[in-house]
């Protein structure tokens, strides 16, 4: 895909990272792109509008009014215009705005009036980036459906090292590339994603469980939506929420009722993706009221396996159906792996070991390596796991001729 013929709006806030949208502009326009360019007052701070119009041969837009005639500049048009915007650099107070419906500028209300997809890019100090506040912005601003385009780790302009670098403009435009590149691929099928942990319950206030967040599980039932598919989500207990309308998404709680919701839903998807963890054993007996403490008896439980979904799901699969399963190991990684492969009747595996740092349960990021029905084998660095959930479409889903 090129931007041959794209009506872009490229937002630019007041950050330092804005010389990198003079670069973000030629690019685009290089390719063909019909480029409006939008800054907010600060914005000008850093680069100038004389530059950014030179670039793009079209006035660039801050202000509602023309100074000297009081022309209006129209944001419903603007937002009716655009196959797409990307705000690069966004700001903490930018993206705070936009979060939280803040229209004060003409940046926010042409954001607000967007009715294409809205790409976000953002450029801060490590700090701020990291604050509570940032982060809340950033989960409402996915939850209504925009797409953020994570900073990079380096210098920052405070000579601090950390995460807030604004992605240099050639990934951005990659990204922006992928994603319409990507947006229909899975278009017309159905894919089922289990996710997150399961709970075995003792009695009402003691559980066995696994320190599974879901957040794996969660950015490729994202990721298959984003492609086009109609998703169905099974999770375990969780404090995620999803984003895209096209997951239907089932809350469970046992392993039990992971497995009889996935034996339900499986026959009628194209493909499954087995991301849940679930536990293995669960106690013979639960009380039904709450054990209380013995100084001088031990407490025994007595476990029993749960059904295993993959086998179960395996053995049901039909020709024209793929089926995917996760292995977090400790030890002989491959070798495990391997052998669920053939044990359940699995088309690949995507493995992962608690050894790697940052790997596994809680983490933002993941490193994995993906291995097919053949044995061959694909390694992964650690990335985040949003990052994780495309390289495993890509490789899997992607890669299918027959879904």
């Amino acid at each position: 895909m090129t931007f041959k013929d794209k009506h872009i709006v490229l937002g630019i806030t007041g950050s330092i990272a804005a010389y990198k949208a003079a670069s973000l502009a030629r690019l685009f326009v290089k390719e063909g792109a019909e480029v409006q360019i939008i800054m907010t007052p600060a914005g000008k701070e850093f680069i100038t509008p004389v530059t950014l119009s030179a670039l793009t041969g079209k006035p660039v837009v801050s202000e509602f009014f023309g100074a000297n005639d009081g022309t209006w500049h129209s944001h419903v048009d603007l937002g009716l215009w655009a196959d797409f915007m990307i705000i690069a650099p966004a700001t903490a107070s930018t993206l705070g705005k936009m979060a939280n419906g803040i229209a004060d500028n003409m940046l926010v209300t042409t954001y607000m009036s967007m009715k294409a997809p809205v790409f976000i890019a953002p450029a801060m100090d490590l700090d701020m980036f990291a604050h509570p506040s940032t982060t809340r912005n950033i989960s409402l601003l996915q939850s209504y459906g925009n797409h953020i385009i994570e900073p990079a780790s380096g210098e920052l302009a405070s000579h601090l090292i950390g995460k807030g670098r604004m992605e240099e403009p050639e990934k951005i435009a990659e990204y922006i590339r992928e994603f319409f590149e990507n947006q229909e691929t899975l278009s017309k099928k159905k894919v089922l994603v289990t996710a997150g942990p399961t709970y075995e319950k003792i009695d009402p206030v003691r559980f066995i469980g696994n320190y599974s967040s879901g957040k794996m599980g969660f950015s490729l039932a994202e990721e298959c939506a984003a492609r086009g598919a109609e998703v169905i989500l099974i999770s375990g207990p969780v404090s995620l929420r999803t984003i895209h309308p096209n997951i239907r998404r089932i809350d469970v709680e046992s392993a039990e009722q992971m497995y009889e919701a996935a034996i339900y839903e499986f026959p009628d998807t194209d493909a499954a993706i087995l991301c849940a963890a679930v536990a293995d054993y669960r106690p013979v007996t639960q009380s039904d009221q709450k054990i209380k403490r013995s100084d001088d008896k031990d407490l025994t439980i007595e476990l029993t396996p749960n059904k295993d979904i993959a086998a179960a799901l395996g053995r049901i699969k039909k020709e024209n159906q793929m089926l995917i399963g996760f292995a977090l190991e400790t030890n002989d990684e491959e070798q495990n792996a391997l052998k669920k492969i053939q044990k359940k009747n699995l088309d690949y595996i995507v493995l992962n070991s608690l050894n790697d740092a940052g790997a596994g349960f809680r983490y933002d990021t993941n490193k994995i390596a993906i291995i097919d029905k053949n044995g061959n084998r694909k390694d992964f660095e650690l990335k985040d796991k949003k990052v994780v959930a495309r390289d495993i479409i890509d490789e899997t889903l992607g890669k299918r001729d027959k879904l």
